[in-house]
């Protein structure tokens, strides 16, 4: 006798079977409110543990309890009168009590309040030494006041307290990023991200880190993943415009860019990016507006200013071009293209005889020597303001400096210097006074230490010059190599590292650096191709040498460097002796150097 299974009761006896098994396994354990509360906020999510904190003070938890995390929830909402009502009176429990008065230190940072903020972080570190998020707090705190050595020392505290922390670590490589460079921080954001990989602001660091490095494809693989967490994130669309931008795709970047909605908030990173997109897309009115208001809000800024006067010279607005630069083009140290820019202008106008003097300058041999910037206002107005505030001490010391009064520059540097003795700023500024003052190794030891805290490429700058004044070059040479390590596009340090290579008889490695340099914005530039040509003509690269030379000269045929360059190449590959008498001939009458 056959029997056949069957497969309706054998399916109820595992469903009976799975449901018995499923009344036999332990409930699901609670999870207490205050726990949720916490999770959210970490997760950032202030709403969510607000309500969470709220439903609590329904249910007859006294306010001390949590009085201190409905602060945090409406920090993280960014509702500060609300959170002051929770947080000002500091009436936290004592479990509650560090977390409460570094949440007041928070609000009072974000207010502007820094002397009560730091009131209220020293009442929590009474509770809490060893939070390391609170030490990221206090070397914030002192960031921002000026005490930037001090918030080194808090931000390598906070990552001895928290090795593993995210905050910790990702404040420390926000500051390494600014003085050891951007390679050095990057294993900093590893170590936080795989602490925190989801958070979107730790995310956005990193991914603008590897964008600076050039790692193209990795910075895309973050951008990505933080799309993957959020699909609206603005710092997402940004990076995505300057990835776009960098690649050439201007139509996309300026896309991406409005959707970022980093415009709309001013900031000035986007305002920069935003006029180069309308540069390169032929919409030059506008882009001349945008770096106008920029340069308005940065006057030292001499990328924008140059951005400024390109955008003028293509929008045909000539006058205002010769009206904004004219006397600025001629000042020494001032850089060639803004010159020969305004004697186009002035081409433009018909005017050859006044373009004459700036297409001259513009063709001079170009010097590493630094120059004073002009001071905002004369130096009977900038004494009368005095030392005040960091503003009107910068002020002083340039007036002082333009007006070659190099005593009273340091002494007011170094009184400053006094007053906030942990500010890069001060630091800078000192060095500048002492340089000035031609004393170079005061100078440095300045601008050493400011660069522990802060090493912008206009610091490096001035630490090359004052290396090479020292006669150290061999240290000017290693300082450059680390800039573009850490800032491989950096088109001026790949040409000083180039020129200094040059002179050393260094010349493949020279022309590596010079290669960088045609890469990154300087294929038209004649003194670079000079340098090339050179480069490439004691490598015994003769066609390489030819070329760039001819290519120098049909730029910037008075020039005597590039005239005497293309006579070198042409006399040494044997190439038309009789022009390189000609040649020889034109140079002395060429203008000399500044």
């Amino acid at each position: 006798m056959t029997f056949r299974p069957d497969f309706g009761r054998y399916r109820l006896a595992v469903w009976a079977l799975a449901l018995a098994l499923a009344g036999c396994s332990p409930p699901a354990p609670k999870i207490a409110p205050l726990v949720k509360a916490q999770r959210a906020l970490t997760a950032g999510d202030g709403v969510g543990a607000e309500i969470v904190l709220r439903s609590m003070l329904d249910r007859g938890t006294p306010v001390p309890q949590v009085a201190a995390y409905l602060g945090e929830a409406e920090l993280l909402q960014d509702r500060l009168p609300d959170a002051r009502q929770w947080l000002e009176s500091g009436d936290f429990s004592a479990e509650t009590h560090g977390l409460g008065f570094q949440m007041l230190g928070r609000l009072e940072m974000r207010e502007g309040n820094l002397l009560a903020a730091g009131k209220a972080f020293d009442e929590a570190l009474q509770s809490v030494p060893k939070s390391a998020e609170l030490w990221v707090d206090i070397g914030r705190l002192r960031y921002q006041g000026g005490e930037q050595s001090q918030a080194v020392e808090a931000s390598i505290h906070a990552v001895e307290l928290g090795p593993q922390d995210p905050v910790a670590l990702q404040f420390r490589a926000q500051l390494v990023r600014d003085s050891q460079g951007m390679e050095t921080a990057l294993p900093l954001y590893r170590a936080a991200l795989k602490q925190n990989p989801d958070d979107l602001k730790l995310l956005g660091d990193y991914a603008a880190t590897l964008g600076e490095l050039g790692h193209a494809h990795d910075m895309l693989a973050v951008i990505r993943h933080m799309i993957e967490l959020d699909g609206s994130n603005p710092q997402a669309f940004y990076l995505q415009a300057v990835l776009a931008a960098r690649g050439g795709y201007f139509d996309l970047a300026g896309n991406l860019l409005a959707r970022s909605g980093e415009l709309e908030r001013g900031t000035p990173a986007a305002m920069l990016l935003s006029a180069i997109v309308d540069l390169e897309s032929g919409n030059f009115e506008s882009a001349a507006q945008t770096l106008d208001l920029l340069a308005g809000r940065q006057p030292d800024n001499a990328r924008v200013r140059l951005l400024l006067a390109r955008a003028l010279f293509l929008g045909g607005n000539y006058r205002e071009l010769i009206h904004r630069f004219g006397d600025r083009a001629l000042v020494a140290g001032a850089p060639p293209y803004l010159a020969a820019l305004v004697g186009r202008a002035y081409e433009a106008l018909g005017q050859r005889s006044d373009a004459a003097q700036y297409l001259d300058f513009a063709a001079q041999p170009r010097m590493i020597d630094l120059t004073v910037l002009p001071p905002s206002d004369p130096l009977d107005v900038a004494q009368l303001r005095g030392t005040q505030t960091g503003a009107d001490t910068v002020t002083l010391v340039r007036a002082y400096m333009a007006s070659d009064r190099a005593a009273p520059a340091v002494t007011a540097a170094q009184n400053f210097l006094a007053r906030v003795p942990g500010s890069a700023d001060a630091l800078g500024l000192a060095g500048d006074a002492h340089l000035f003052a031609a004393q170079p190794r005061e100078a440095l030891a300045d601008y050493k230490n400011a660069a522990v805290i802060r090493q912008p490429w206009p610091l490096t700058r001035r630490i090359y010059a004052t290396l090479v004044s020292l006669g150290d070059s061999g240290a000017a040479i290693d300082l450059l190599r680390h800039q573009l390590t850490n800032d491989p596009a950096n088109c001026t340090a790949a040409t000083l590292l180039g020129s200094a290579l040059v002179k050393a008889g260094r010349a493949e490695e020279a022309r590596r650096y010079l290669d960088l340099a045609v890469a990154n914005g300087a294929r038209r530039d004649p003194h670079v191709l000079a340098l090339r040509a050179q480069a490439a003509l004691f490598s015994g690269d003769e066609r390489q040498a030819l070329s760039d030379a001819r290519k120098a000269y049909e730029l910037q045929p008075m020039s005597g460097e590039v005239t005497a360059t293309l006579a070198q190449v042409l006399e040494q590959t044997g190439s038309g002796p009789a022009l390189v008498a000609r040649l020889r001939q034109k140079i002395p009458q060429l203008p000399p150097a500044s």
